[in-house]
């Protein structure tokens, strides 16, 4: 029996905004120390004895972020991208990891589920609980994680159990009474996310209670593509066929096989700016800070700047955040209603919702540091051996101009290699690439000119990473 880890990476974390992104989710934020949460998950996977290298479900837009993010852990040889060409919530995600995995002839595997984005303190703890887990689901059982509740909590779904461990009921976030009454209890724990179960234990508990689902995603892999590298992406067309619900509602409140282990790991979902302050470390004066902050009389607040200088004063029990291109100020209390200023941003259709000014490619990334109506200014980071696409645009002129590292540079006939502070103009439909063939890091100036500057002004005649000609927008 082995045991093979399922990591759930698909979210956006939109409460967590304007750190996380549609493009940029809190899962690959450094938020507690000095690796994302997701690098985090992958290390407590990595301690589990007997464990098979992982299996990541990702969105399709994700798929170089969560590459580059294992790779900085030096794991990039030992494990697997699932990709989601759709969004269709937890069901289908864990169904198609298992139809996956079943496919290649590990039916008797223990699958162990586990969000991306969630804090675990205590280690031993988590290792402790899986054991048991497996063990569990090594029986038959469909195994969840329940969690011994610190405080009435209205945000989370709590699990009622008997004495050994049988699921009794599930229910939804409660009101501040009834939580309370659930604490004060013994009886009922927080409903964690995360679950352990036999591949075909669980497959045949879906097709039992959810067959549309189990029918879609077993279809999907059928007919899903092995990509290069580490990329596996599921059939759209079959996967569009499975309900968006999740595997709390799909499966867990159905099945007569749900037990839950009770565990006290020092758990966090990280769900809002609140709960990221509740687990901060903080100052004498209860501050939670990060980045370039100075405070006077300044109390209980969490203030956190990753752009420039931020300042405050006469404050208490207050979320400041600073990006590069937005602010946001709120009482913490009040900081799981950021959701609602994420609606309002995709109703108006801004870009801040969607993206950063910083945006990451598998190369690398880019920052937009001046925008105009004809012009805008980039600084490029290009990671060590990689390379852009080969391409041309057909409405814009571009200047490039090093600032540090080495750049391999074909520009229409010519390849030129240029060193700090020097520069080459690449002419509109002029065929081009830049690469970086140095061991370090190679850092650019690119200032564009032209009638139009949209990212879809690209067109792909080469590409390593596999994005298609004339895709300017690529699978990241």
């Amino acid at each position: 029996m082995a045991i093979q880890p399922v990591i759930l990476a698909g979210g956006t974390g939109t409460r967590l905004w304007p750190l996380s992104r549609e493009l940029y989710p809190k899962q690959v934020i450094q938020l507690i120390g000095e690796h994302s949460l997701l690098q985090n998950t992958l290390m407590r996977v990595n301690a589990i004895a007997g464990s098979r290298p992982p299996l990541i479900v990702v969105g399709e837009e994700h798929r170089f972020m969560t590459h580059n993010q294992v790779r900085c852990l030096g794991l990039e040889n030992s494990y697997r991208i699932l990709l989601e060409p759709l969004a269709r919530n937890t069901a289908a995600a864990v169904c198609g990891a298992a139809a996956y995995h079943q496919a290649y002839g590990h039916a008797d595997d223990i699958l162990l589920i586990l969000p991306a984005d969630h804090l675990i303190r205590d280690k031993a703890a988590f290792l402790t609980a899986v054991a048991d887990a497996v063990q569990r689901a090594d029986e038959g059982d469909i195994v969840t994680f329940g969690l011994v509740p610190g405080r009435p909590e209205t945000g989370f779904g709590y699990i009622a159990a008997d004495a050994h461990g049988k699921v009794e009921r599930f229910v939804e976030k409660p009101d501040l009474a009834t939580a309370e009454q659930y604490c004060a209890s013994g009886t009922y724990l927080w409903n964690s996310g995360m679950f352990a179960f036999r591949t075909d234990s669980f497959l045949a508990e879906m097709q039992l209670h959810a067959p549309q689902i189990a029918r879609a995603m077993i279809d999907a892999v059928a007919t899903g593509e092995q990509e290069s590298g580490p990329f596996f992406s599921f059939s759209k067309e079959a996967m569009a066929k499975s309900p968006s619900i999740s595997i709390d509602h799909a499966l867990m409140e159905k099945t007569s096989r749900a037990v839950v282990v009770r565990t006290d790991m020092g758990w966090s979902d990280i769900g809002s700016w609140q709960t990221l302050w509740e687990v901060l470390d903080k100052d004498e004066a209860g501050n939670a800070v990060s980045g370039d902050v100075l405070l006077s009389d300044v109390r209980n607040c969490l203030v956190r700047s990753d752009h420039s200088l931020l300042a405050a004063i006469g404050l208490e029990d207050t979320l400041v955040v600073q990006s590069a291109d937005a602010v946001l100020v709120a009482p913490l209390h009040k900081s799981q209603e950021v959701r609602n200023v994420v609606d309002r941003l995709k109703q108006q259709k801004r870009s801040e919702y969607h993206r950063h000014r910083t945006v990451f490619r598998p190369w690398g990334s880019y920052t937009l540091l001046e925008e105009q109506p004809r012009f805008q200014i980039k600084r490029l980071s290009v990671n060590p051996g990689a390379s852009l696409s080969l391409q041309r645009h057909r409405f814009r002129h571009e200047h490039w101009v090093v600032v540090s590292g080495v750049a391999t540079v074909h520009n229409g006939g010519k390849d030129l290699t240029l060193h700090e502070d020097e520069a080459t103009h690449i002419p509109a439909g002029t065929i081009h690439r830049l690469g970086n063939d140095e061991d370090a890091p190679l850092e650019l100036i690119e200032v564009q000119i032209g009638s139009y500057l949209g990212e879809d002004d690209i067109e792909r005649f080469e590409d390593v990473y596999g994005r298609y000609k004339g895709d300017a927008q690529p699978k990241t």
